[in-house]
């Protein structure tokens, strides 16, 4: 078994980034949003960097560079409008273009047959998690699923994950965050838990290493091994 799993009760699971690669289907509704206020495409490659603290956040981020401005310059009402244009692009169509990393289904499936529970929590608005999981058969995994709007906290705020300690019984200390960005780091370190970073994710093009995890891989299905 994989030393992160060593003493483990309960593995918590980032989404984006870490258990798929949903950037293609969010760039598409980011650059349709701002295609109405007649601004240029972000495309997917900006997106990647931009993901990572929710859906307002990353539609801010998207007008403060199609506009050449500081977030911080923005006027709030437009930034809500514009989020609420992105949602409902969004959820025209989630996972069209979105993928499941390799290696997702083998480490689930191996959580599941050693009894650790799994728990998704995710800076994504909760609304648009039943699609995907179903899209990608991962429902049943899961004890729980939270998303950025679940609780009055995100990531990195410990909350969610101790409300997942919480809701599965375990103690932090028995518990693993796994995730691909520094949020997931600093969320895991500040709940108590043991982190595990990947590194093919969405970390706002910083190496993970530098966020100090308790362990990196390439890919989840170490976590499947024996």
């Amino acid at each position: 078994m994989h030393p992160a799993l060593a003493g483990i009760s309960l593995v918590v699971f980032d989404l984006d980034g870490t258990l798929i690669d949903s950037a293609p289907d969010l760039a598409v509704a980011v650059d349709a949003t701002l295609a109405e206020r007649d601004l240029l495409p972000a495309g997917v490659d900006k997106v990647r960097h931009w993901v990572g603290n929710g859906s307002h956040k990353l539609v801010e981020r998207a007008l403060a560079d199609a506009l050449g401005a500081a977030a911080e310059s923005l006027d709030a009402g437009e930034i809500d409008a514009a989020h609420d244009r992105f949602l409902a692009y969004y959820a025209d169509a989630p996972c069209e273009r979105t993928q499941l990393y390799d290696g997702v289904h083998e480490c689930l499936e191996a959580m599941r047959e050693r009894n650790i529970a799994c728990v998704l929590v995710t800076n994504k608005p909760v609304a648009f998690l039943p699609a995907i999981l179903e899209q990608f058969t991962l429902a049943s995994f899961f004890a729980l699923t939270l998303g950025g709007d679940s609780l009055s906290e995100k990531k990195p705020h410990p909350a969610p994950l101790l409300h997942a300690a919480e809701h599965t019984g375990v103690a932090p200390a028995r518990a693993l965050m796994v995730g691909d960005s520094r949020h997931d780091v600093q969320a895991g370190k500040a709940a108590g838990f043991r982190t595990l970073a990947v590194t093919y994710g969405y970390n706002h093009g910083e190496p993970i290493a530098d966020s100090a995890p308790d362990h990196v891989t390439d890919s989840l299905a170490v976590l499947a091994a024996d």
